[in-house]
């Protein structure tokens, strides 16, 4: 088990839950992308200090060759999106704290992070945002199963399945609020839990995927789905700290975790 911290690299980061999960790629120093040095300052501050809330992506829309990226920060904030090429995405949030920043799309996914500067403080969201070709938003998260912006179904529905060198693995997806889930490998059981109030459920497998085809069901209230993903280890990166793969059942994504391990994120469906 391990317990998931702040994932960095050159930009920044992208707002993710904290979580303790079955992933053990992660290792526990940032060896992985370096931070910006635009974004040294740290968000770790005092109850006297005062508390900022790291900035978050809201949604995204697809528009032409673009997709419109909105979130929330604070009030008047600097936002900026970083891709580990160098591009950098700048913008203010308004005085409700909404922002708005405008990404091109690519042939193959691209990978960004996030922060806010204010009054000379800069905040690191958690994890890195991933948007594909498609114009899907997805954030990658470390340890943890990936969260497709944007995706809802009253039937559960497996949108994305992470797992790391070990085969410790996070089937992820949405489905009707509050409803209780299970999901099956290969016919046996392998993991319980339920769809939260934002319609998504993210379970850990409680034994490890081994390489192959295998069978994953997610059955439950609402209904069941059942997917075929292969499973093998994860490649190391090409492109800076990711290689991207389009597989027959979706983007497959290989990409470096802030401890210098790898976990592979395989991308089902919409999240595409």
């Amino acid at each position: 088990m391990i317990r998931i911290r702040e994932i960095c690299f050159k930009s920044a980061c992208i707002v993710v839950t904290v979580a303790t999960l079955a992933l053990g790629a992660c290792g526990r120093e940032d060896k992985g992308w370096r931070r910006d040095p635009a974004a040294t300052k740290t968000d770790r501050l005092s109850p006297q200090e005062g508390y900022l809330k790291p900035p978050r992506v809201v949604s995204a829309i697809r528009q032409g060759n673009a997709v419109a990226l909105t979130g929330q920060a604070e009030p008047l904030s600097s936002v900026r999106m970083g891709a580990p090429t160098g591009e950098a995405l700048v913008g203010q949030a308004d005085a409700a704290g909404a922002w708005r920043l405008v990404a091109q799309l690519a042939a193959e996914p691209r990978l960004y992070g996030l922060s806010m500067t204010m009054e000379g403080r800069t905040v690191q969201a958690q994890g890195y945002l991933m948007v594909a070709p498609t114009g899907a938003a997805v954030l990658l998260r470390a340890g943890a199963g990936a969260e497709v912006l944007g995706q809802s179904s009253p039937s559960p529905r497996i949108l994305a399945i992470d797992y790391d060198r070990g085969g410790g693995g996070v089937v992820s997806g949405v489905g009707t609020p509050g409803a209780g889930l299970g999901v099956r490998v290969d016919r046996s059981t392998r993991g319980e839990g339920k769809v939260g109030e934002d319609g998504r459920f993210s379970i850990s497998l409680d034994q490890p995927l081994a390489e192959g085809t295998h069978a994953i069901q997610v059955a439950g209230e609402g209904g069941e789905q059942l997917v075929a993903v292969g499973v093998s280890p994860p490649l190391p990166p090409t492109d800076g700290p990711v290689r991207s793969t389009l597989t027959a059942t979706g983007w497959r994504v290989d990409w470096m975790t802030p401890g210098g391990g790898l976990q592979t994120t395989q991308l089902l469906g919409d999240s595409q």
